[in-house]
């Protein structure tokens, strides 16, 4: 290709796809990154720095031990247990708060975020598209969309040949064209997920188009089939211990359109969930399915199946339910006829149905954003797949709208025009939570008394509910905000009324605190979890109670930090200059004004660097009014040092002056002595020769 890069060396295809994006992250399916990657853990901590900080280390281990060996939870920072790193992650699909699929950049589901902030790492070998190619009656093309060479389901056609594809990623959507060798078919799979700006309900919704435009280059027409397989789960391996699960097929019509698929109800004894893939039925195409099949076994049967007709055998009624340790999957076949040197399209999609959540407290339950315009009771799956493929042509344009004057300026370079995209993936893909606040909340259920100053805070939280993002994967913390302060840019100028939702959260807990005294693992020094007054480090851990216990951070005591209660000011003066939301200035003015609490130091600032300790007002505490009263009086003593510095430098400019005239007059005396010596030894000389 004219435009190949290193990462797209390895393409041998000639096919471009359709519709595209030129600018974007885009790499063969053959390539190999050539340098693995794996992340810092304990063992990586040179020795110097061990033996400096030998005290944190046995404190943290010690620490580490209670958390995951007796409470059974997870830790917050694990440098034991690190995430790993993987180059294969692509786009992540689906909208911001309800739990995130991410599809690999070779087509696998390789990673499950469903409960919120905790992550499953696994590829799903039955989670996979295939393509079926007839002509005249006859299969002439079948194979996996894959390049891998599983274990399980020997009985299918793996192994594609990565040099002819290639991955293309411009966030929120992605494509991978697919050149079928020897076919002269071009498939180009384009996904699609809600993340849409300014829109505070489309963008809540845990769905996924997968649009298959279809080229057919030949002088026949060819009839075309991709069946979209899903196994019930994670793939995690408690999850399948326990059994219970089960699928059941079902079909939406509206408007002379259909809409059908399977559901995939995933019983869990805390979060249950439902999986759904569906094909959208229009004129021209045709939608089969498989309700159940082994997705450990061979698969020869369901392989088979297509490879017979180009269809699947769509059998009525439930599924029977898995025994413990068993599982299950089911599968979508969407089929076309596409003309001679034509071109078709098949619309499939997916869902996932986790409306009600807990933290890792259990203490409360929660409902997701969606749930709001698709209700709470765990069948909203269907609902939404039709939605979504009658709402996705809708999102794109809206998509292409915000995106066009980035990618038409021809003044920014393209590898920002990739990154500036790409990296919002973090807006769903970072643990996100998009919570509904119960409409009977009270604001003593929001923290404490003093939330009734803000006035506008049940609304705002009503009206957009609650948002929350974790600092990293690998750095377990909602909302940190010291991070967030560079993040909230995209945020506020994005979706605004989550960036004030999740302003409204911070100011109940700087205006509350936390007495609780625990040990602080750098210092080993212990101190209160939140003084009153202070901006948190973050709003919890998504394996305890976020914003009922804030403040997770725990390896360093951050109420010395300087950082924090700036940040919130700027982020305040920001979002009412973007906004211009006169409630929200007007409430959260009174918690810019307030009075930090004193607290003593502990040598935090040289722990942390830059960090220190500032209260969020102009006001000073007692302790830095001392301070100041020292600088002035440190100032007026500077002052009068240097008036008498001044007078004394004049001093000696005069002194130096008066002995530069001195000199010069012992110069001339000098030259003059000489005359006079002159004079003398000749009159001695002439009265000699007398």
């Amino acid at each position: 290709m004219a435009d190949a890069g290193p990462l797209m060396r390895g393409y041998q295809g000639a096919a471009r796809g359709r519709g595209v994006a030129a600018a974007g992250w885009r790499l063969c399916l053959a390539h190999r990154f050539p340098q693995p990657r794996r992340p810092y853990g304990a063992g990586d901590v040179p020795l110097r720095d061990v033996l400096r900080h030998v005290g944190m280390a046995l404190r943290y281990f010690r620490w580490w031990y209670k958390k995951t060996c007796i409470e059974k939870k997870s830790a917050f920072i694990d440098l034991l247990c690190a995430v790993p790193l993987q180059q294969i992650y692509g786009c992540p699909l689906g909208g911001i708060g309800g739990g995130t699929i991410t599809r690999g950049w070779r087509g696998e589901f390789c990673r499950w975020q469903l409960n919120p902030g905790k992550y499953h790492y696994g590829t799903v070998i039955a989670d996979q598209f295939t393509v079926c190619l007839r002509r005249k009656g006859q299969t002439v093309y079948q194979q996996v969309l894959s390049v891998e060479k599983p274990s399980t389901l020997q009985g299918w056609n793996w192994g594609y040949c990565g040099h002819y594809a290639f991955y293309h990623a411009l966030y929120p959507r992605a494509w991978t064209v697919y050149e079928l060798p020897g076919q002269n078919v071009v498939l180009t799979c384009r996904q699609v997920s809600p993340v849409i700006p300014h829109d505070y309900k489309d963008s809540s919704l845990p769905v996924a188009v997968f649009v298959w435009e279809v080229e057919n280059g030949n002088e026949e027409p060819v009839e075309v089939s991709i069946m979209f397989s899903m196994q019930n789960g994670t793939g995690a391996k408690e999850a399948g211990k326990s059994g219970g699960h089960w699928n059941e097929p079902f079909a939406l019509q509206e408007g002379g359109e259909r809409v059908a698929g399977v559901l995939l109800h995933h019983c869990t004894p805390t979060t249950p969930f439902t999986l759904a893939v569906a094909a959208r039925e229009k004129a021209g195409t045709v939608v089969t399915h498989l309700t159940a099949f082994d997705p450990v076994g061979s698969g020869r049967d369901v392989w088979q199946d297509l490879l017979q007709d180009g269809k699947l055998e769509s059998p009525t009624g439930r599924s029977r339910v898995t025994a413990k340790g068993e599982v299950t999957a089911a599968a979508v076949c969407a089929t076309c006829t596409v003309p001679a040197r034509g071109h078709q399209t098949l619309e499939l999609a997916l869902a996932w149905d986790m409306p009600r959540v807990h933290f890792g407290s259990k203490e409360k339950l929660h409902l997701r954003r969606y749930t709001r315009f698709f209700g709470s009771d765990g069948d909203a799956a269907p609902a939404m797949l039709r939605y979504a493929l009658a709402h996705y042509e809708e999102w794109e344009r809206k998509i292409d709208a915000w995106q066009k004057p980035v990618l038409e300026n021809s003044q920014l370079p393209s590898w920002y025009k990739s990154a500036l995209f790409n990296e919002l993936y973090f807006i769903t893909d970072g643990g996100t939570v998009w919570l509904e606040l119960p409409h009977d909340c009270l604001p003593q259920e929001l923290q404490g008394p003093g939330v009734a100053s803000l006035s506008h805070l049940l609304p705002v939280l009503r009206e957009y509910g609650r948002f929350a993002y974790l600092e990293g994967q690998e750095y377990r913390m909602y909302n940190t905000y010291d991070v967030h302060f560079y993040a909230s840019f995209a945020l506020a100028m994005l979706w605004p009324k989550l960036q004030i939702s999740l302003q409204y959260d911070i100011a109940v807990t700087v205006i509350n605190e936390d007495v609780e005294a625990r040990q602080y693992l750098m210092s080993g020094q212990t101190a209160q979890v939140k003084l009153k007054n202070v901006v948190p480090h973050d709003i919890g851990d998504p394996d305890d109670e976020p914003w009922q216990r804030v403040n997770a951070y725990l390896m360093h005591d951050t109420a010395n930090w300087k950082d924090l209660n700036l940040k919130f000011v700027l982020q305040v003066y920001r979002d009412y200059y973007l906004t211009h939301d006169a409630p929200y200035l007007r409430d959260m003015w009174p918690v810019c004004q307030v009075r930090g609490t004193p607290c003593p130091s502990s040598g935090r600032e040289a722990s942390h660097g830059a960090h220190g300790r500032t209260s969020v007002s102009p006001q000073y505490s007692t302790k830095e009014d001392k301070y100041e009263e020292e600088i002035k009086l440190l100032g007026e003593k500077l002052k009068e040092a240097e008036t008498r510095a001044e007078f004394a430098e004049r001093s000696v400019a005069k002194l130096e002056k008066t002995i530069d005239d001195l000199e010069e007059s012992l110069a001339s005396a000098k030259e003059e002595n000489v005359g006079i010596h002159q004079v003398l030894d000749q009159t001695l000389l002439e009265l000699n020769n007398l």
